[in-house]
This record gives structure tokens, sequence and C-alpha cells, in this order.
């Protein structure tokens, strides 16, 4: 399999970078293909300067990112809620990078659109200091339905695996590394 991470935490040596560090070294080891794009040593500008109106020319590492979306067959994004939301640098690398004619497409004579990212699944991988219930009874489970539906499965990429890590400002080291553990040992060899 062919598989992008993509870490959405700024901080690459954060917990989350932790995360798709082992994600990575782990997938190769079971004999996937991985490329991997960390956001905070990613140069693009976030900002969508005009809206839609104008498609703003892609950085390189935009362009690369674009590359590898379209090369996986599986895309990884770790990522914490920070004020019930993703990063402000991973919202601004989904506006520039997931743009119409590229990841979907609006019919010009009726509401809907083409999902043009069809045949690839996801996977999200999301840290926070809040229990999960509180994510989802206070928020609604927002950054899912940021993220998982109205991006991922917008463009087409469907199934979406969900795990949330929660209350990790109480998680020790033992803890937290356990979490890597069982998140690395649910990726499957390639002969499986």
């Amino acid at each position: 399999m062919k598989i992008f991470v993509l870490l959405g935490h700024p901080d690459s040596s954060s917990f989350n970078g932790q995360i798709v560090d082992a994600y990575s070294a782990h997938s190769q080891k079971k004999g996937h293909e991985v490329r991997v794009q960390k956001l905070g040593e990613m140069q693009f500008d976030p900002i969508l300067w005009k809206g839609y109106k104008v498609v703003q020319d892609l950085e390189p590492d935009l362009k690369k990112a674009q590359e590898n979306i379209l090369w996986c067959n599986k895309w990884v994004i770790v990522y914490p809620i920070w004020w019930g939301a993703v990063p402000a640098l991973l919202k601004g690398f989904f506006d520039r990078t997931l743009y119409s004619g590229f990841a979907y497409k609006y019919h010009e004579k009726d509401p809907l659109w083409d999902k043009l990212l069809k045949g690839r699944s996801g996977e999200i991988i999301i840290t926070c200091d809040a229990p999960k219930y509180w994510i989802r009874w206070m928020y609604g489970n927002s950054d899912l339905k940021s993220v998982k539906r109205a991006t991922m499965q917008f463009c087409g990429i469907s199934p979406v695996k969900v795990t949330r890590i929660s209350r990790m400002k109480y998680l020790n080291e033992a803890q937290r590394q356990r979490w890597i553990s069982r998140i690395i040992n649910q990726i499957p060899s390639t002969t499986s």
C-alpha cells in the first residue's frame, strides 16, 4: 500500500510528531511505501487571500503534497485539537491544497459535485487534553465534522478510520508510548 502521512501539528518534536515517526517507520517495516510531510517544516502561505475567486499559485511544498495525495492509497493525518478545531496551519493547508478541480469539482447545473479523490482510504489520529465525552458533548465532535466529513469524505476519501487520544495532559510517558504501540500494531502487513 502507498501511504501518505501528514503531521498536522506545527511542532515536529511534539507527541503528534512521535506518532507520525513511529507510524511511518512501522508501515515501512510492514512493507508499505510511505511518504511523509510535516506542516511545521513546509514553506507555504496558509492564507487564501482571495477566497476561491482566484487559485493562488502553489508553493513547491503544496505541489508535493498534491502529488503525495494523488500517489497514495491511504492518507493519514495526525493532529491535535486546539480550541475545538484543528490548528490554523492545518486548516490553511486544506484551504490551499484541496481546491476545486483537484480534490472535488462542482457540477455546473446542479448542487452536486464530483469527488476527485475517490479510491483512497483515510486515517485520522487526534490528540486532545479534554476527555472524549467532552469533545463529543460540548463541541459535537467539531474536528471530525470538519476533517473527516467536510474535507476527506467530501473529496471522496472513504472509509476514514479515527483514533482519538484524549486527556493528553494527564498521560505519563509510558501511557503515551502504549498509545503509539496500540496504533502501530493495527497497521496490517502487505501480506495480510
